[in-house]
Order: C-alpha cells, then structure tokens, then sequence
C-alpha cells in the first residue's frame, strides 16, 4: 500500500486499517492492531499484545509496547490499550502491564502527550491529558482526566492522580494527588486549585465555590483526614450546585493507598 513505506517492517499477523499510515523504518510486531486513520511516523517500534485505536499519531523514534521495565516480568502475553485521537511526540516510552497487577497498561483518548515522557508498565491514564516533555510515570500510577503534568514531573509508583489535578515542571509526587488541585516541588505540596483549567472547562461559578470550600475543608480547616470527609459530606447540602465535584473529591479520599499530598 502507498502509505506503508517500503522500509517499514510489518508482521503478516498484525492488523492494520487500510487507512493506517507508517513511515520509513519503524517496525511492528506480530500482536499489534491499529484502528483507522493512524499515522506512525519514521522509526517507530510497537510491539507486543498492543491494540491502539483510530485518529493517533505518532512521532519518530517512539517505543510503543515493549516489555515493561520490572525484573518480574517473565515474557507474560500482557496488553497495552490506547485509545482514540491522542498525539505522541518523539521518543515517547509506552510499556505493558505485568500479571501482578490487572496485566495492562492503558491510556485513553484526545491525550497530548509530548516528548520523551515514560508511561510504564500497568498505568492507567484517562482522556484529555496532558504531558509535557520527560514527565514520566512509574508503574501501577491513575491518572485521571484532564490532568496536566508539567515537564520533568515524576510520579512514584500506585500513586494516583485526580481529575482535573496539574502538577508544575518538575514536580517530584510520592503520594495521591486529590482532584482539581495544583502542586509543585520536590516533594510536591498543594498550591491551590486549579481555577483556570476548571473555567475553561466550562464549570460555573458555583461549581467552582463549592470546590474551593472542599479545598479548604481539607486543607485550611486543620481537620483531620477522617473529619474532612465527613465535612465534605455536609458541604454538599451548602453547594448543591457542586454536589457530584465535591462528592468526587470524597470517594478519592476513600479510596487512596498512599495516603494524599497534603
């Protein structure tokens, strides 16, 4: 086909769209579908059990579902899944999962994720992301969507990150990141809520008063964790307008494992 360059080596048993574009010398395994409308660009690798969808594009020199970076992985058929619409800058790492957790990685749809950031292995991210160059991911990390991490932020691994959440360049997170806030350092702290990204967004003012009073319930009223979630409860009576944002800032304080930046 015209769009497949003749350098490019591709598995017979990888299946590709027609549509699907691949530039000169980039290499696809035998276990690798790619929907409609994808490009790859020159010296591209995708390997492994990867299923990546319609409308991506990816850069040069991208490793694309390469064993993950775990001294327990064992050659396991573990996935990597992406999704729809995302854009891949050059260099970028994606890795499978491993059998010790769910064993696949995912990333979701319309994600702009620039160069030389590592997603490894069992991570989860959401849509509408954004990565600046060299943030990366250890293994096991949530992300939630519309989450922004600046460049050179790393996050430590089973670390989760909520919506709407963004973390500065070179941010250093060791634990869980609530939704809608911003943070920055080494270790990260809580600098607040991100307004701006929530105003573009489309959320309301009410919306927007019923998380700063979520916020700073959690982190002005000098409540403890326990006590904080149960004010959140009554804080959603005050601000029925932001009774699901608020009530997603509770449920993610629930549910961490390594305890919030805070």
């Amino acid at each position: 086909m015209s769009h497949i360059h003749s350098s490019a080596i591709i598995s017979n048993e990888a299946c590709l769209d027609s549509s699907v574009e691949v530039g000169a010398y980039s290499i696809i395994g035998p276990h690798v579908r790619i929907g409609s409308g994808t490009k790859i660009g020159p010296h591209v690798v995708i390997d492994g059990h990867t299923t990546i969808g319609s409308d991506n594009t990816f850069f040069q020199f991208s490793s694309i579902g390469a064993a993950p970076q775990d001294k327990k992985y064992s050659g396991e058929p573990t996935l990597l899944e992406i999704g729809d619409r995302n854009t891949v800058r050059e260099f970028c790492t994606f890795n499978l999962g491993t059998i010790q957790d769910g064993g696949v990685t995912r990333i979701g749809s319309d994600n702009w994720i620039m160069a030389y950031v590592h997603i490894a292995h069992d991570c989860q991210v959401g849509n509408n992301t954004i990565f600046a160059n060299n943030a990366s991911l250890a293994g096991h990390v949530e992300v939630g969507d519309w989450v922004i991490l600046g460049g050179f932020a790393g996050v430590h691994q089973f670390c989760k990150i909520g919506a709407h959440a963004m973390l500065g360049m070179n941010t250093s997170l060791t634990q869980d990141v609530p939704p809608y806030l911003i943070l920055s350092g080494n270790p990260a702290s809580a600098h607040g809520l991100n307004i701006e990204g929530l105003k573009r967004r489309g959320f309301t003012r009410e919306q927007i008063n019923g998380i700063r009073k979520a916020y700073k319930l959690l982190y002005k009223s000098g409540l403890t964790l326990d006590e904080a979630r149960a004010a959140l409860l009554e804080a959603q009576k005050e601000h029925p307008e932001a009774t699901s944002h608020i009530q997603q800032m509770h449920d993610f304080l629930g549910s961490s494992t390594r305890g919030i930046v805070r």
